[in-house]
């Protein structure tokens, strides 16, 4: 086999591998080997030169706009709805008469009139006490009384003609009066005796057992008038102007799920609370059902003024900042971020003015008309500018009066 001559670069480079190897290597790189590997080495500096440095060549040749990322975002289109402007607070329900029925007087239960969460009418009995002794001594009174007006009777027509004096006919008169009243007097002993309901209403559990000693005073069963019923709230004093009584209200609570109860202001308080600056408002909510009871909370809205005409979005196109609020409008892309000619959409971002919020939805005083279409979802990857496309596959919520939904 031919060899590089010595004095050539081939044959001076070859020496001087073979001279800085060990003598067993410098057997195996031969002149054909050693090219053989500088080529091999040139072509894979080639390759991963290009590889490398495309993309980067590329990047810096790309117009202006075009490497921007597409975003997929859903839209809904702004509208008009009827909006009722509404106060909101929290208040407490009240019977339109309630109480905790107690005796007057002390005594032995005989019997119990009712069954526990009965509706019962004005003057039922509902709880008796023992009074036979009470009774026979008006019985008596009442024999007294009886007597004594015979005998004032007589003296009256003996007056007449002289034949009594008027001292004897004064007595008769007085002693018919003090018996007919000690008889009243016994009459409304024995009638204390028997608890009777004093209005219409719902009687609630007894506390008390037939055969059982109650005190004057103790409870024996709970009355309460159910329909109508009372709601009691407070409004701050800046909107007390807006109410008026007759205004009407809605009602709502957590305890009759799905429902909404109505009625009207009946009463305000002639005062305001110095303390929270509120003023204490009472409400008359129909309650056929009886299904509102005293003591529950619920959510007063009373509607202000007349409905208006505004612009509404999902509550989750807005992005509340502290700086503002804004929405992402959809507007076509500039050209410089169109290069390939085709229809391309994109994202401005506007500050908006936003009014109530009413369920899913809030009013936009500002900055939104109804000919935008609007990011409802996937703001917090835009920016000014970004390049979109549109997703509505799932409908945004938008209900005024979202209810919750079992999953």
């Amino acid at each position: 086999m031919p060899t590089e001559r010595t004095g050539t670069w081939p044959g001076k480079f070859n020496a001087a591998i073979a001279g800085n190897m060990p003598k067993g290597m410098a057997s195996y790189f031969t002149p054909r080997m050693i090219k053989m590997l500088l080529i091999v080495g040139a072509v894979l500096v080639l390759v991963f030169g290009y590889i490398i440095g495309a993309p980067i060549v590329g990047f810096l040749l790309m117009p202006k706009g075009a490497f921007t990322p597409i975003q997929t975002v859903s839209t809904v289109h702004a509208q008009k709805t009827q909006w009722q402007t509404q106060l909101r607070s929290v208040g407490t329900l009240h019977a339109v008469q309630g109480a905790d029925l107690a005796s007057e007087v002390a005594g032995l239960v005989t019997r119990i009139g009712f069954r526990p969460d009965e509706d019962v009418r004005k003057g039922t009995l509902l709880v008796q006490l023992r009074d036979d002794s009470d009774r026979a001594q008006l019985a008596a009174l009442q024999a007294a009384a009886v007597l004594a007006a015979q005998t004032y009777a007589r003296d009256a027509a003996l007056i007449k003609t002289n034949a009594i004096s008027q001292t004897v006919y004064d007595a008769a008169l007085a002693n018919m009066k003090g018996a007919r009243a000690q008889a009243d007097a016994q009459a409304a002993a024995v009638e204390k005796k028997a608890i009777r309901a004093p209005y219409d209403g719902r009687v609630g559990i007894r506390q008390v057992d037939v055969g059982q000693y109650v005190a004057a005073g103790q409870v024996l069963v709970t009355l309460q008038h159910l329909d109508p019923i009372y709601v009691d709230f407070e409004v701050p004093q800046q909107q007390l102007d807006l109410l008026r009584t007759g205004s009407k209200v809605t009602l709502t609570t957590d305890a009759v799920v799905g429902k909404t109860f109505t009625g009207e202001i009946v009463a305000f308080d002639p005062k305001v609370d110095p303390v929270t600056r509120n003023v204490h408002v009472r409400a008359l909510i129909r309650n056929p059902d009886k299904k509102l009871l005293p003591g529950m909370f619920a959510t007063v809205v009373t509607d202000v003024g007349a409905p208006q005409s505004l612009i509404t979005l999902p509550q989750t196109a807005v992005v509340y900042n502290p700086y503002g609020d804004t929405v992402f409008v959809v507007t076509k892309s500039p050209a410089s971020q169109n290069p390939t000619g085709k229809d391309q959409l994109a994202v401005e971002q506007r500050f908006v003015t936003i009014g109530e919020a009413r369920g899913d939805q809030v009013a936009i005083l500002r900055g939104v008309s109804t000919k935008d279409q609007v990011v409802g979802a996937g703001q917090l990857k835009l920016k000014n500018g970004t390049l979109v496309t549109i997703n509505n596959s799932v409908q945004l919520p938008n209900n005024p009066a979202p209810t919750p939904v079992e999953q």
